[in-house]
């Protein structure tokens, strides 16, 4: 099976809904690809994924997370990684945004939506969040 998903909201619900799915896929033996773009980046910047914002009014999901023994994302996108979930950062708005590879976690590629589009053309799931 072949999961394409594409992120492109950077809170971290986002990451949690992302790096859930990837992983879970990745976990039985699918090829997954993430494509990040706009505010999705945040959730594989070196900085920004350590600090992403929940939603108003939803404090108390923080507790939550940690009674569940729910990983940080950073964990999270450790585990991606090393389950080989391909990652891809979007080259346009990288270069919108003036960011380079080097501020992003060790691993990931840099494409624009046609290397995206290249890996997704056969998916058998393809989600947005």
């Amino acid at each position: 099976m072949k999961v394409a998903i594409i992120a492109s909201n950077g809170g971290k619900f986002d990451a949690y809904k992302v790096f859930n799915i990837a992983t879970a896929a990745a976990a039985t033996d699918a090829e997954v690809g993430i494509f990040f773009t706009f505010e999705g980046l945040n959730l594989i910047h070196k900085e920004a994924h350590k600090s992403l914002p929940m939603p108003s009014g939803t404090e108390h999901f923080e507790e939550g997370f940690k009674k569940a023994n729910v990983p940080p994302v950073e964990e999270l996108v450790s585990m991606a990684s090393e389950m080989g979930v391909k990652m891809i950062a979007c080259q346009m708005t990288m270069d919108v945004m003036s960011l380079e590879k080097e501020q992003f976690v060790e691993g990931i590629d840099v494409g624009g939506a046609v290397t995206f589009l290249s890996f997704a053309r056969d998916a058998d799931v393809t989600l947005t969040f």
